[in-house]
């Protein structure tokens, strides 16, 4: 849903009834990740994708029926047959979706939600999407925070609701979302009741050091892949929120002081972008920063400089094994020149160490282009998925 939400939350106020469809599982080669998410109001107006088109039309239909009727439903789309105006997904792969009307008769707990979202708050959303034993309680829910949890399954669903506040949480630690499968009355064994867990865990960090045009560009992708961007540098007439209007703030400070301040705050999602081109800026706050948790650590530099910097961090006492964490220089090779090049060399090399990808052009490689599961920890908050 973050993908939709600003949509959301003024609909929401507005009090109208609009129908939401979310993508709650995978299988091959789909298009979106579980967690994707399209809204339809009742005048038609459609915001976001479940599948980058293959089966909008037919998921824009039901999200109508659903404002019309008031009921729920699970939907599967998998691949078309040969005719080219069939619904199916011409990937080859298979997408599960629920589309649900949302109201504030329906959804009372989605205002704290959203507003738990807002405030990069920890908050997960377990809906039940199938029950063959009872197709009235499809559509309820569970909204469970770290300390405490919202929500009536129905009569009789206490075990299910334990059950349920139990792993949720264990999902929303993870930052994942995915299905849950469980039996009528909360069995962990059995799997006829189907639960849709949408993880909303504060987005990750990225922290860019170097107040300076790479800084920019950086920034301005860091939160358009939906990372909270910090740009922080010890040079108070570069380091202005003007000149880096999409961070989220921007610290002026030494680069290594900054670091070790919130170094307890800094976890496996966080990414570290050293740009500061200045061996007194950088030797520093790179060897505070290869002794943290951060997922992805990078420092712009020639081979020149970085070898230099190699130098002084084994001078500064920083042993071979963390060294091999820093990705050095920054970014993978694209031939880029511009800093917004730059940018996507490093954001390619972000999403690279996310999900394990050779970074060789597709043509070249074989086998699925999708992977299932990432090679590394650097994930951003509400993606991925849990299956039980």
């Amino acid at each position: 849903m973050r993908d939709v939400r600003s949509s959301v939350s003024e609909l929401y106020r507005s009090g109208e009834t609009f129908a939401v469809a979310t993508v709650v599982d995978t299988y091959k080669s789909a298009p979106r990740d579980a967690g994707a998410a399209m809204l339809v109001n009742a005048s038609g107006e459609v915001t976001g994708s479940v599948s980058g088109g293959c089966v909008e039309g037919a998921v824009y239909e039901e999200a109508l029926e659903a404002i019309r009727t008031g009921v729920p439903v699970r939907r599967t789309y998998g691949v078309s047959d040969e005719d080219a105006f069939s619904v199916g997904l011409t990937c080859g792969g298979t997408l599960h979706l629920f589309i649900e009307p949302v109201s504030r008769e329906t959804y009372a707990q989605l205002g704290s939600v959203l507003g738990a979202i807002d405030e990069h708050q920890p908050v997960a959303v377990a809906t039940i999407v199938s029950d063959p034993s009872d197709a009235g309680r499809v559509g309820r829910r569970r909204v469970v925070w770290p300390g405490h949890a919202e929500g009536d399954l129905g009569e009789g669903c206490e075990r299910l609701a334990a059950a349920l506040d139990d792993d949720v949480r264990g999902m929303l630690a993870q930052g994942s979302t995915g299905l849950l499968h469980y039996g009528t009355d909360g069995q962990r064994r059995g799997d006829e009741l189907e639960v849709f867990v949408q993880s909303f865990a504060p987005a990750p960090r990225m922290l860019v050091f170097g107040a300076i045009d790479f800084a920019a560009a950086v920034a301005d992708l860091g939160t358009y892949l939906g990372y909270r961007v910090t740009v922080c540098d010890a040079r108070p007439v570069f380091a202005t929120p003007k000149r880096f209007p999409t961070a989220e703030e921007v610290v002026v400070k030494w680069p290594h002081v900054f670091l070790d301040e919130i170094a307890d705050e800094i976890d496996q999602r966080t990414a570290i972008c050293v740009l500061t081109h200045d061996p007194k800026f950088d030797v520093p706050v790179l060897k505070r920063a290869l002794t943290t948790r951060a997922g992805y650590i990078g420092a712009m530099g020639s081979r020149r400089t970085h070898e230099d910097r190699l130098e002084r961090l084994r001078e500064a006492g920083v042993d071979e094994e963390a060294l091999e964490r820093l990705h050095s220089p920054i970014g993978l090779d694209l031939g880029a020149r511009t800093p917004e090049e730059t940018a996507v060399s490093i954001a390619a090399e972000l999403v690279q160490t996310r999900w394990g990808g050779s970074g060789r052009a597709l043509r070249e490689t074989s086998g699925r282009i999708h992977r299932d599961t990432p090679s590394a920890p650097l994930i951003p908050a509400g993606f991925g998925q849990a299956k039980r």
